[in-house]
């Protein structure tokens, strides 16, 4: 059987010698940290949106409880007007009779009921007020999310021009404006 003789030309000898050796470790290096400031922008866009919408939620909570609120407030009027008009049938009425009794009774009567309705009104705002301030703290957290996904954007637009001008004072600003952008997250993660 014959041997056959494999012959190698210079575009087999180039293929094989650039996967041996990188011929541009800059442009790995640029393509390795554009894909790490994505995942840490898509991380940000995440927690950005997620602080929105908890902020809404409690924004939407409070509006409720006022609703609530409002409501028991009217209900606690309402039985202080009937406590009025108890008052004033008493006031109208004779001494010693027994619808003047009855107007007395219904005055305690009124009283009574009106304040744990107060309480219940009082208690409901003070949730309102809760809900409002977790609302202000998330939506707070929500726009240093929002700026650190926006400085995380630009570096990574700043690393796709690098790598075509091949400029090191471009690189170097990406990792500023980078750094800026997760620094602005990790203040946003520690204040939440």
């Amino acid at each position: 059987m014959p041997e056959e003789y494999e012959v190698h030309g210079p575009h087999d000898h180039a293929v094989q010698h650039a996967g041996h050796h990188d011929a541009d470790s800059f442009g790995s290096r640029m393509a390795v940290i554009t894909a790490v400031l994505a995942t840490i922008g898509a991380l940000c866009a995440y927690q950005s949106g997620n602080s929105e919408n908890l902020a809404l939620y409690y924004k939407n909570e409070a509006a409720i409880k006022k609703t609530e609120a409002s409501n028991q407030w009217n209900y606690y009027q309402a039985k202080g007007e009937k406590q009025n008009l108890a008052e004033l049938g008493a006031a109208l009425s004779a001494g010693q009779s027994d619808e003047h009794a009855k107007f007395l009774a219904d005055v305690d009567k009124y009283k009574q009921q009106k304040e744990p309705i107060r309480a219940k009104a009082e208690e409901i705002e003070k949730e309102v007020l809760d809900n409002n301030a977790k609302s202000e703290v998330l939506l707070h957290g929500h726009h240093r999310w929002a700026q650190a996904t926006t400085l995380i954007q630009v570096a990574i637009a700043l690393c796709a021009i690098t790598l075509l001008t091949r400029k090191k004072w471009l690189r170097n600003l990406s990792f500023v404006v980078a750094a800026v952008g997760v620094a602005t997250g990790a203040l946003a993660f520690f204040s939440a």
